[in-house]
């Protein structure tokens, strides 16, 4: 069963479901664009690794690819014959987490030279603190570089990249920035009510550049994941969509049979 929603399903953004989702989508397009680019280009999935630091009680969800270091089922409770001297408080120390991040690169075979740099933002990367700032500092270092960045921005939550008119109107963004064409880039901005812009993937000059229908590649994830099945569209997406939009999805919801009168 398809996706109900034209475009980018809102409901995937939630905690439980995106990062199983960025992974997937990573290696989708991996397969995807591998057999349209070789001979001349080849494409690899990297990781970079950085360690956070919860902020207070605010829980670390929806990141892709987190493994934390010393994981624990739960706190052990404290033994019975610890004795506590008086006005001695019982605290936690903050512990960090290893988040690895999955990114492309497409690479020109023979020189093994980095053409492409394509990264599909997580969480960690538009909230404030160190996973955005490791980002921001990979972001900078690829755009003075003679290098594209593809900047993919399926979420609504959190602060988008930055960018003079960076297209606040919308829910989702897609950045095609070209080495040769910088500072200038093309940004599409797009809603929950409109399909997924297909977009030129940038190469060396000369060489065609294949479509990206990330829309269609969803579609395919979102029906062999399963994720008509996991998915409750009796209730709000997270985060939840503004009055317009939420009364527009409930009318499509009804409309395709998931959401009951």
């Amino acid at each position: 069963m398809p996706s109900p929603f034209p475009g980018m399903d809102p409901y995937l953004e939630h905690p439980a479901l995106w990062p199983g989702l960025h992974s997937r989508l990573i290696v989708g397009l991996a397969d995807a664009l591998g057999p349209v680019l070789r001979p001349r280009y080849y494409v690899e999935v990297e990781e970079r690794v950085y360690f956070l630091v919860p902020e207070g009680e605010r829980p670390l969800l929806g990141r892709p690819d987190v493994v934390i270091a010393a994981a624990t089922p739960g706190l052990p409770p404290l033994p019975e014959t610890l004795s506590i001297p008086r006005g001695v408080r019982v605290v936690e120390v903050p512990m960090s987490e290893e988040v690895r991040e999955r990114y492309l690169v497409i690479r020109e075979a023979g020189t093994h030279q980095v053409v492409t740099w394509v990264e599909v933002l997580s969480p960690a990367n538009k909230a404030p603190g160190e996973g955005r700032q490791v980002y921001l500092r990979k972001r900078e270092e690829v755009l003075r570089a003679r290098v594209h960045l593809v900047e993919i921005d399926l979420l609504r939550a959190g602060e988008p990249m930055p960018v003079v008119g960076d297209g606040r109107d919308g829910h989702y963004r897609i950045l095609i920035s070209r080495w040769e064409q910088r500072p200038r880039a093309l940004l599409y901005v797009f809603t929950v009510r409109d399909p997924i812009p297909v977009f030129r993937l940038p190469l060396l000059p000369g060489d065609e550049e294949p479509e990206v229908d990330l829309g269609r590649l969803l579609q395919t994830i979102y029906e062999r994941a399963a994720y008509d099945l996991r998915v409750n569209y009796e209730g709000e997406p997270i985060p939840p969509l503004d009055p317009p939009f939420a009364e527009w999805a409930d009318r499509l919801l009804r409309e395709k049979g998931v959401r009951s009168d």
